[in-house]
């Protein structure tokens, strides 16, 4: 791995896998509500999530989703990698206090396009709350050496 670049596409094969954690707090769910701009009461108040089909606040989705981001931004492919589509199931709810653990894994590999297509999913215990799958661009070490020539 490249510590500037991540990995680049010519280190990455299929199978190859890396995840994150985090536990979804109040805090994580107020902020995201701010930069969001989703103000959904389901997210935000007790009174009236009780009285929804879930019982209680959930997280947003799109909360738990950002996590296949920082997997794919800080550990596979890494740094200098570019997000070019993802498709995403939402499975099940995330709620308050709920530890979500991210993870990606290599699926397919286009080399000439630095292309690489990763199934995606999230996690709370053994219950999967999100899937899909991502397509991304990953650096390249032939290109910045051909570049530098």
């Amino acid at each position: 791995m490249n510590p500037q670049n991540g990995y680049d596409v010519e280190d990455i094969a299929v199978g190859m896998s890396a995840e994150t954690a985090k536990t979804i707090s109040e805090a994580d769910i107020v902020l995201f509500s701010a930069v969001s701009t989703d103000v959904n009461a389901i997210h935000l108040d007790d009174e009236y999530a009780r009285s929804t089909q879930f019982g209680g606040r959930i997280a947003h989705g799109m909360l738990s989703a950002s996590l296949l981001s920082a997997v794919l931004g800080n550990r596979l492919p890494g740094p200098g990698v570019i997000y070019m589509s993802q498709s995403l199931r939402f499975r099940a709810p995330v709620r308050p206090g709920d530890t979500v653990h991210a993870k990606v894994t290599v699926k397919q590999v286009i080399a000439d396009k630095c292309r690489v297509v990763l199934d995606t999913v999230c996690t709370v215990g053994d219950k999967v709350v999100i899937d899909g799958e991502a397509m991304v661009m990953a650096t390249s070490r032939a290109k910045r050496e051909a570049a530098a020539s």
